[in-house]
């Protein structure tokens, strides 16, 4: 990881425990998008000719990068856009689970369109809560983030699946900003319905990029409305014949956002999924330990086995402010303070952070 983490260099200056807000740009992907610009400046409508190629090599990207069809995949600016383009095209007879509190991004479009919505509370008993909430309140779709934006909580992953083999009906919608590109995950193998994730945190993509990803059964579920010419790729007679996942590309793609993100894909693939999330598992458990023993974390956290690398600690403007004055990078969400680790992150800086902390005790 040592030889990784040079490719940072706000490393050099910075502790960074704010992936949960941005990822970092790294020197290799800069290089890479200087070159790509390089090739408009001088190529101008040349290159730009080329772009459907680049566009589909990062669908088959994605694809393989998370265990999908490409025929499946849709590529998004962000999510927010995604959940709206599919939520347009979902039956307002629906009854829908949401967690409290759970990212704006996901909830506002389903209260906004004024679906029955039931909600749960996010706490240490998260993955009872749901199953309770589907077999009590004829919940018929399912949406929430895998990772809580707020506080770190992770939902179980293989809760999801058994749900699923459980409710074959229920439509699973999951928001995966805050954990794709964190652990080995497989969407085909996965209770998920539905993904869509932005790139710009977990897989350091940068902004304007990201994907939905959808399972074949699903489909019959929604009836998409976004439509352009590009959703027909370019072909004036096929207006009629658009397929499912090109619904959510009704205009152009750009070349520079979606080239970043299939090759941050490359990136991390070569670094390698399974030791990204070793990588994490110690960093995680390293800081719920420390955290916890510093009474800093709530209880919901502290009593749930399994954790991401994102924390909210107890603290204000006070606590924040001596942090960044020591050169932690981290960012006040809620009624505490949030740091979140990646894979350029070492045991020694989460050492610091709790360094810092006990200086303010």
């Amino acid at each position: 990881m040592q030889k990784i983490t040079k490719q940072f260099p706000i490393l050099n200056q910075y502790v960074y425990a704010n992936t949960a807000a941005s990822g970092l740009l790294y020197d290799d992907l800069l290089d890479w998008r200087q070159e790509h610009d390089l090739d408009f400046l001088i190529g101008g409508s040349i290159m730009r000719a080329k772009s459907h190629k680049v566009i589909e090599n990062t669908r088959e990207t994605v694809g393989q990068f998370f265990g999908c069809n490409p025929s499946n995949v849709a590529l998004i600016p962000n999510f927010s856009i995604g959940i709206n383009l599919l939520l347009e095209g979902l039956s307002k007879e629906h009854k829908v689970l949401l967690i409290d509190g759970d990212y704006p991004s996901l909830n506002w479009p389903f209260e906004n369109r004024g679906f029955a919505i039931s909600k749960i509370i996010l706490d240490e008993h998260l993955e009872g809560n749901i199953l309770k909430a589907v077999k009590t309140e004829g919940i018929t779709v399912l949406a929430l983030s895998l990772v809580q934006w707020l506080n770190g909580i992770k939902i179980d992953v293989a809760f999801l699946k058994n749900l699923k083999k459980d409710y074959p009906n229920l439509i699973i919608i999951a928001d995966g900003t805050q954990y794709c590109g964190t652990e080995n995950f497989n969407f085909e193998e996965s209770g998920i319905d539905v993904l869509g994730a932005s790139g710009y945190k977990w897989l350091l993509a940068g902004y304007g990029n990201g994907f939905i990803l959808f399972k074949d059964g699903v489909k019959n579920n929604f009836a998409p409305k976004g439509i352009g010419y590009n959703s027909t790729n370019l072909d004036l007679k096929a207006k009629d014949t658009i397929a499912f996942n090109k619904h959510f590309e009704p205009g152009h793609l750009d070349t520079l956002n979606f080239g970043s993100l299939k090759f941050s894909l490359d990136f991390l693939s070569k670094i390698g999924k399974d030791t990204i999330a070793d990588h994490l598992e110690t960093l995680s458990e390293l800081a719920k330990k420390e955290l916890t023993g510093l009474g800093l974390l709530q209880e919901s956290v502290v009593n749930r086995s399994k954790h991401s690398t994102i924390f909210n600690i107890k603290g204000g403007d006070k606590l924040f402010q001596h942090l960044t004055g020591n050169d932690v990078l981290c960012a006040q969400r809620g009624d505490g303070i949030r740091l979140s680790f990646h894979f350029y992150n070492t045991e020694k800086d989460i050492q610091k952070i709790i360094k810092l902390l006990k200086s303010v005790k």
